[in-house]
């Protein structure tokens, strides 16, 4: 049983978009394929832990989500357009004949985001919807990323899905041709499933690479689907750069370890050099936008043998400009950090405790994280004990407490 999780745990994670986007296109209803899903997962748990985990479990989770899809269908049938659901019986039942191989399951999950960023939803519901269908991302997750309570994030995906349903259009996935006119959301939605695997919010493992790696892979699509978009490249640029930390950014015993102690020999060179690249192409960064500035101040700290050596002042100039597109708290603090490091922690510190940042991100554990690592730096020992205590009560993952414990260890009197 417990192999027999694990295995279905990862096929949930690695598989649960392609599935569930194959579904989708068509059944266009996400309430059923969601529940579908859920009932192919419930009922690999209850065969593969007595006839073996198959050896293609994503297709076999499509074939048992199609076959849970059709009994839904048949049961809802009362409810529906007879002739749509005898259509979609047809069709699902003519699929289900046909074994399917892993590689033969039709790859939506493009078309998918595409389809959840519909013009009629709010921007919060188009980016929460895709991180729930494409990422495999709980409500709890996806809370935690938009630093919102749960509760409130799950009446948001109920509303987003009933809006969905109520529009007639929305049942269609539509043409490629539309994403230009969708492209910040999609790109907001690729950037957070990347985060959630950056810098996961819950469980044992601070970095869960597959989510990385798959916001990375739709990023390459993108830039073959928009090839003259610099945003897009910026965000490949980004992700590439950030993902390149990803070996150092924990030690042997599964503990974060900040930029400053990092060992940056274990730092992937290629994918550096592949993400500096990526911005060498754009040429002049006058016309920058959000994604392509975060990247460049990425390619800074990579272009540093030693972390004494990053360019602060250029990483606070870079701030200012990303600030002045995208003014948000978050980007704020990291402004205020990048402040204090390039040798005014006085200000970074005034900066951090003003309003209108200590209120939006009372709750926010970098925030925390941030103030404590100045205070630390600045000896002020006792108000630095008190701000990594604040910071592990939101602490969210494993390793990320385990950091935060050490810390208050060494500060000990």
């Amino acid at each position: 049983m417990a192999e027999s999780r694990e295995v279905l745990e990862r096929v949930f994670r690695e598989e649960a978009g392609v599935v569930q986007s194959a579904l989708f296109a068509q059944l266009h209803d996400l309430d059923l394929v969601e529940d579908a899903f859920q009932d192919a997962v419930a009922s690999a748990l209850e065969h593969w832990p007595k006839e073996g985990v198959p050896r293609r479990p994503g297709a076999w989770l499509l074939i048992a989500a199609r076959r849970k899809a059709l009994d839904r269908l048949r049961r809802r049938a009362t409810r529906l357009d007879k002739q749509e659901a005898l259509a979609l019986e047809h069709e699902l039942s003519t699929r289900e004949e046909t074994p399917l191989d892993d590689e033969e399951i039709p790859d939506e999950r493009l078309r998918l985001i595409v389809t959840c960023c519909h013009p009629e939803l709010a921007r919060a519901a188009q980016v929460a919807l895709t991180l729930r269908t494409l990422g495999g991302l709980s409500t709890s997750e996806i809370a935690r990323a938009f630093l919102v309570d749960e509760s409130a994030m799950a009446r948001r995906l109920v509303r987003a899905k009933a809006r969905l349903r109520e529009s007639r259009v929305a049942y269609q996935v539509p043409p490629l041709g539309q994403l230009p006119a969708r492209r910040e959301s999609v790109l907001a939605v690729i950037y957070l499933i990347f985060n959630e695997g950056y810098a996961a919010t819950a469980g044992d493992a601070l970095v869960r690479r597959e989510l990385c790696r798959e916001a990375i892979r739709l990023a390459r699509v993108l830039t073959v689907l928009a090839p003259d978009d610099r945003e897009v490249r910026g965000l490949l640029a980004l992700m590439l750069l950030h993902d390149s930390r990803r070996d150092a950014r924990v030690d042997a015993d599964g503990v974060g370890v900040p930029l400053d102690e990092q060992d940056r020999a274990r730092w992937d060179r290629a994918q550096i050099e592949e993400g500096v690249g990526v911005l060498a192409a754009l040429g002049d960064a006058q016309r920058a936008g959000p994604y392509e500035l975060q990247a460049r101040i990425g390619a800074l700290h990579a272009s540093s043998v030693r972390f004494s050596d990053t360019d602060w002042r250029g990483v606070v100039a870079l701030y200012d400009r990303l600030l002045a597109l995208q003014p948000s708290p978050v980007v704020a603090l990291n402004r205020a950090v990048a402040v204090g490091l390039a040798g005014d922690p006085a200000e970074a510190l005034r900066r951090l405790d003003s309003a209108d940042l200590a209120e939006p991100l009372a709750d926010y554990a970098p925030y925390a994280m941030a103030r404590a690592d100045l205070l630390r730096r600045a000896g002020r020992t006792d108000e630095a004990r008190a701000a990594y205590s604040a910071a592990l009560e939101h602490a969210g993952s494993a390793p990320e407490r385990a950091f935060l414990e050490r810390r208050l260890a060494g500060l000990q009197p």
